[in-house]
């Protein structure tokens, strides 16, 4: 799975066989069939694994307690700082679902696009969570909220993770923490800081 994941990050999902798969991986074209029926289902394994350990990381943000707007600046920092930190972590997986992924077949498109419907609804669910607790003005538009801020958090991790040129081995001069603190305090506090 770590084969196919490098080779889908790499050379997108129509430009990787099967036969570059195991080839990477060391084993027969039997021994994948052995655990995957085609290239699709690995993929779409490789994508619903991934989607469940972003959104586990989104969801340790969720609030219990009620705060400060410095702390919710704070807050949202470590939740960044945490999720950067996935992202740099799981590189491959992050360029399937950014980038690579979305030339591959209509299954795996969908399986792309439902990880990040699940990332703005975890978004969304925190959201709801601070306005509960009087945190942020109640809205009739939280979804567009949810949606905007989400553009910016995936904007912001695809330009940090793989630069201008979507280069897979890109490295970014700021740490997960320092691009983390950066995105949160424009989270709150837009242009003017």
């Amino acid at each position: 799975m770590a084969a196919a994941l490098d080779l889908f990050a790499r050379k997108g999902y129509h430009g990787t066989k099967i036969s570059d798969v195991v080839k990477a991986a060391g084993v027969s074209q039997g021994t994948f069939y052995w655990h995957f029926q085609s290239k699709e289902q690995l993929a779409l394994e490789l994508i619903e694994g991934g989607k469940e350990k972003l959104i586990q990381v989104i969801g340790q943000g969720y609030r219990k307690h009620a705060g400060t707007v410095d702390d919710m600046v704070s807050s949202s920092a470590r939740l960044l700082t945490d999720l950067f930190a996935f992202a740099d972590r799981n590189r491959d997986l992050m360029a399937l679902l950014l980038m690579k992924g979305q030339g591959a077949d209509p299954p795996v498109r969908e399986a792309v696009s439902q990880t990040w419907i699940a990332f703005e609804e975890a978004f969304k669910s925190n959201i709801e969570r601070a306005i509960e607790l009087g945190m942020l003005p109640r809205t009739s538009d939280l979804s567009l909220r949810a949606n905007i801020l989400v553009c910016l958090i995936t904007g912001v991790l695809s330009k940090w993770l793989f630069g201008p040129m979507h280069d897979v081995d890109f490295q970014s001069a700021y740490s997960p923490s320092e691009i983390a603190e950066e995105t949160a305090k424009f989270e709150f506090r837009g242009l003017l800081g």
